[in-house]
């Protein structure tokens, strides 16, 4: 399953109770979902973790449809590795220069 269908699988099958609910009662079910599967890689076994990525990834893609933003857009600054990784890059090197290190 790829993010655009995700989003219109959620959107069909929760997209009025979401609404409903709200952005501010979304964001705080994603948080608590966040919150078990941080307990979940912790402690919990293989499947306990998939089942609350699931959740999360769920969740994400709940806030992102009442939110109106496309996932697939969102994870294209991604598509060629971290988007900071260069200017990340540059302050190393210019803090090395500063300090009279050579270069990367």
């Amino acid at each position: 399953m790829d993010l655009a269908d995700l989003q219109d699988v959620i959107e069909r099958t929760f997209g009025d109770r979401d609404r409903a609910r709200g952005v501010p009662a979304s964001v705080a079910w994603l948080a608590e979902e966040v919150g078990e599967l941080a307990q979940a890689v912790r402690k919990g076994s293989h499947d306990q973790q998939v089942h609350e990525f699931g959740d999360v990834i769920a969740w994400v893609a709940t806030l992102a449809n009442q939110m109106g933003v496309d996932l697939t857009e969102a994870v294209q600054r991604y598509a060629q590795g971290c988007p900071a990784a260069p200017q990340r890059l540059a302050l190393v090197r210019d803090a090395l220069a500063d300090y009279g290190r050579p270069c990367l």
